[in-house]
């Protein structure tokens, strides 16, 4: 699901499931195709308080997103939309192994 939230802020939910949740190997491809975009871009398990950012490896895995569990993203900038596609499709095909 993507909603544009305002005027350059494009949020999407996307069920994690991976069958051990958010660990070191999805984290790393989630934070590699990340950082390909312009956009700021952020992720949480749906009804947390804190946004992560989607580019840093260590905060990712720290969120600790167990299997079944929601996963937010919210991107801003000028790629935002793109970003936040790309992010929700790489977590609903179970961060495939030709990904990045």
């Amino acid at each position: 699901m993507l909603d544009r939230a305002d005027g350059q802020t494009f949020i999407g939910n996307v069920r994690l499931v991976h069958a051990v949740g958010m660990h070191a190997r999805p984290a790393v491809k989630l934070t590699k195709l990340a950082k390909k975009f312009e956009a700021q871009i952020f992720v949480r398990v749906a009804g947390a308080a804190e946004w992560i950012n989607a580019k840093s490896v260590a905060k990712i895995m720290a969120m600790r997103a167990a299997h079944g569990s929601t996963i937010e993203i919210k991107a801003s900038g000028s790629d935002a939309e793109a970003a936040v596609a790309a992010l929700v499709d790489l977590i609903a095909t179970d961060f495939p192994d030709g990904a990045s």
